[in-house]
């Protein structure tokens, strides 16, 4: 067997003659499959010795991997019978990302008999994953491997570029795998891309699978699982984002079957709460729910942990504790807790303090990027990031206001809701949400001219129902009202009745709503 390491195979053709006999004899005289890992040079990198029906690779090591978008390995292997290529075969070519995958068939003499290979194929029309060609005779083999593996990188690299040659940061697949029906997966996508590029991240795709039951194992099928590995591939990918949140189980089993970063929802969430807070109390609140978030998924040793850290879904506060062990991450936790007491309590103060002066305070609620800061920036002529983000607000904001009639007010900008937002980002949270516990009314604001604006308003509702706010009193805001079709404000108008139609960025449309606070508040 140790014969085999010290053959250079050719780098254009598959094999010599005698290295085919040689082969092909060892396998038939210990009645198992024989697989070689050959590198570019034609060095043999691993001999694999299998059952009789198959061979299973172990994890190759990156070091001796190409940095191209495929292996810069290859497999040639026996079948001891005239079967063909497997799709175990095949999957083993897709999640490796082998160069190519080749087999020898044997006659029962232990002879070489048929040739057969296949490879993966970039982007095409057919949507065709990988080809697999026909069976030849082995000794009728023409394949110049080199030449065919360096037009195979060149089309990945050259279609890869083409999709968005200007993007920047990593690029990402997204992928919803649900048992609602695919309108909803495709509304619930339109979110998770929103999330995405607010992350920073380069969406080059969506792949939604309708699913009677989730795999608790994978969420996919393996089969499902090397379609998603080779667009990833064809499209220059190197991040995997799920629309929904993964198990501890889930994550370990897909990291360890993709090369590619894999994360959840509630990373993705998290990421962008770690770009923008800015306070002592934001931070620490990111920390905390990232803590919680790791603390389930801390594997010894695992591959999972280290995709864990660093950049997308990985960056903030505690992104150089994430290798910490449970211990540890504990006693940071509890020293969190503390500290954001500490800076619940004085919150209490400050908010127990404008209680007792009678100064009433407005808050503005609402579905992320619903336009609250612009109409704080707009109300008090502030200058409070607002941008056309989600989540570009992450800790409150409070500037005090003296309305018409002579009333003095404060008003307080607050996180924006989403839906199926995580119970651990509620409770690491709550200090901020906490600042609707004593506003006087709720200013719920809600862009007007997005397509699931009802949705987004019942969502909004619902979270305050689940903070216990259902009985504060509640003004809506049909914020962007500009950009809504004339149809459309006929049909918010009847369904939202004591709606109350604004233009954030303009003053001049404000008025109704200023008017409707003060009525509350003279009541």
């Amino acid at each position: 067997m140790t014969r085999l390491y010290n053959r250079r195979f050719p780098r254009g053709n598959v094999y010599t003659v005698e290295q085919a006999r040689e082969l092909a004899l060892i396998s038939h005289d210990i009645g198992r499959q024989v697989g070689l890992i050959i590198d570019r040079k034609g060095n043999v990198v691993m001999v694999i010795v299998g059952t009789s029906t198959g061979i299973l690779i172990p994890h190759l090591d990156k070091a001796r991997q190409s940095s191209g978008r495929l292996s810069g390995l290859r497999l040639l292997h026996t079948h001891l019978n005239q079967s063909p290529i497997s799709e175990e075969d095949l999957m083993d070519m897709v999640f490796l990302r082998l160069d190519s995958v080749s087999l020898l068939t044997l006659t029962s003499e232990g002879e070489p008999d048929k040739f057969q290979w296949a490879h993966i194929l970039p982007p095409n029309e057919e949507n065709k994953l990988y080809q697999v060609y026909e069976p030849v005779h082995w000794s009728r083999v023409s394949i110049d491997l080199a030449a065919q593996t360096k037009a195979l990188e060149e089309e990945l690299a050259r279609l890869g570029a083409s999709i968005d040659p200007g993007a920047r940061g990593d690029r990402a697949l997204l992928i919803s795998v649900s048992t609602l029906p695919k309108e909803a997966q495709e509304k619930s996508l339109q979110e998770l891309a929103e999330l995405s590029r607010t992350a920073g991240l380069d969406v080059a795709g969506t792949v939604i699978q309708r699913v009677a039951k989730i795999n608790p194992k994978f969420i996919l099928g393996k089969g499902k699982l090397a379609e998603l590995e080779i667009m990833a591939l064809q499209r220059n990918v190197s991040l995997l984002v799920f629309d929904l949140e993964l198990s501890p189980t889930q994550l370990r089993n897909l990291t360890n079957i993709t090369e590619r970063k894999v994360i959840d929802r509630t990373q993705l969430i998290l990421d962008i709460f770690a770009q923008h807070a800015s306070t002592r109390a934001g931070k620490l609140q990111v920390e905390m729910a990232q803590l919680k978030y790791t603390l389930p998924r801390l594997v010894k040793q695992n591959r999972a942990l280290s995709r864990l850290t660093g950049g997308i879904g990985g960056r903030g506060p505690g992104e150089t504790r994430l290798e910490l062990d449970r211990r540890k991450i504990r006693d940071r936790m509890a020293r969190i807790k503390k500290e954001l007491q500490k800076l619940r309590k004085h919150r209490q103060n400050t908010r127990m303090r404008r209680y007792q002066a009678d100064i009433p305070v407005i808050a503005l609620v609402g579905y992320t990027n619903a336009g609250k800061s612009t109409l704080l920036n707009t109300l008090t002529h502030s200058q409070v990031i607002a941008e056309n983000k989600l989540f570009a607000t992450l800790d409150p904001t409070s500037r005090r206001l003296r309305f018409p009639r002579d009333r003095e007010v404060i008003l307080t900008d607050t996180v924006g809701f989403i839906r199926h937002l995580p119970e651990d980002l509620k409770q690491a949270f709550m200090a901020t949400l906490e600042e609707l516990s004593l506003a006087h009314i709720l200013v719920q604001v809600a862009d007007a001219s997005h397509p699931e604006v009802e949705e987004q308003i019942r969502a909004v509702d619902k979270i305050l129902d689940e903070l216990n706010l259902r009985d504060k009193p509640k003004i809506l805001a049909l914020n962007k009202w500009d950009l809504v079709q004339e149809d459309q404000k006929v049909i918010l108008t009847n369904v939202f009745p004591r709606g109350i139609p604004i233009c954030a960025l303009q003053e001049n449309t404000l008025t109704g709503l200023v008017n409707a606070i003060l009525d509350f508040l003279e009541v």
